[in-house]
């Protein structure tokens, strides 16, 4: 369980440094790109953040529950709070981060600039929480 311990922790923590670096540093400089580049722009960003967030975001999923069969230091409500909270940023990502990247995809907008940072923002809020979560089960370890 160790193994999956830490494949939570690296999965989890790697997601909370990328939705803060993402919320404060890349989604502000999306207004930037011009709207005559924007689409082409937004289409290469999706593909690739897929491809870096979706593992991640997999790992931590399927770690955090698999932590709840067998919670390390016997804190099965800090594992069950991980899991839900892991659950919670698929939520955010399905219900309002997805629909806001659609409709930028369609064009830029401030207005859809503002919707994604703030789904953006809630996850990021997520992320941290289950960030601080992983670091007490990691601390039931030591």
């Amino acid at each position: 369980m160790e193994a999956v311990l830490l494949a939570n922790a690296a999965a989890t923590l790697f997601m909370v440094g990328l939705a803060w670096f993402v919320g404060v540093v890349h989604y502000p400089l999306f207004a930037s790109v011009g709207e005559r580049d924007f689409a082409a722009y937004h289409a290469l960003h999706s593909r690739r953040t897929t491809w870096v967030v979706l593992p991640m975001m997999s790992v931590e999923l399927l770690s955090s529950f698999a932590l709840c069969l067998d919670p390390p230091g016997g804190e099965a409500a800090l594992a069950i709070a991980g899991a839900l909270l892991a659950l919670g940023t698929w939520a955010l990502t399905g219900a309002a981060a997805v629909p806001a990247h659609r409709r930028l995809g369609e064009g830029f907008s401030d207005a859809g600039l503002r919707s994604l940072r703030r789904a953006d923002l809630a996850r990021a809020v997520v992320w941290t929480a289950h960030g601080v979560v992983v670091i007490a089960l990691l601390a039931t370890q030591l």
